[in-house]
């Protein structure tokens, strides 16, 4: 008999297609593939997202990519929530983050959507905050008025060593959130500074 695996819900935000691969909005989903080649997974289409599992130490991790488009992700988020029964607090969802400079990664248990369109449109589907994010620093390095293109654009040459590190550090904070606790993870990195 199989023991029963706790499971765990990891979200990476961005924008499906060619256009929007690695953005600094996309972070999400590069954060998730990261984890995923880490860990020898692959993803496959699902409904409302692609997503890939990984079991371990008795935990299982499901991993998914929103295919709606960031401003529907709550639609995926929901459903995936409800159709696994996952519990809210087993639900981490990996973002870009404007007000963070690109040296810090944060994660939280709960919060506003801090005008994230995203975390707008998960907090609309589940009727609440109350669940831990892993906010992916992308700074405010863009004239004024340029918001929407520094977002979508892509990664500076001299950002990506600092993005790599992130990344890999995002990888282990959402084993850190799964295998320990939120708290634990918190710990061991909102005080980090990556230069």
């Amino acid at each position: 008999m199989m023991a029963i695996q706790t499971k765990f819900l990891i979200v990476g935000l961005g924008n499906p297609g060619e256009e929007y691969a690695h953005t600094r909005h996309n972070i999400g989903f590069d954060v998730v593939d990261a984890f995923a080649r880490d860990h020898g997974i692959i993803f496959h289409p699902g409904r409302l997202a692609d997503t890939a599992v990984h079991r371990g130490a008795g935990r299982e991790y499901l991993l998914i990519k929103p295919t709606t488009y960031v401003n529907l992700s709550g639609r995926a988020v929901r459903y995936w929530l409800d159709k696994e029964k996952i519990p809210l607090e087993n639900l981490l969802v990996v973002l870009d983050d404007l007000a963070l400079p690109l040296n810090a990664l944060r994660l939280k248990p709960g919060g506003s959507d801090g005008g994230h369109n995203g975390l707008k449109s998960i907090q609309e589907s589940l009727g609440t905050g109350s669940y831990s994010r892993l906010r992916f620093g992308i700074g405010r390095d863009y004239p004024r008025g340029r918001q929407v293109d520094h977002v979508l654009g892509k990664w500076k040459p001299q950002e990506l060593p600092v993005v790599a590190r992130k990344t890999q550090q995002a990888v282990l904070s959402i084993q850190e959130f799964v295998l320990v606790s939120v708290q634990q993870a918190m710990n061991g990195l909102n005080h980090l500074v990556f230069d």
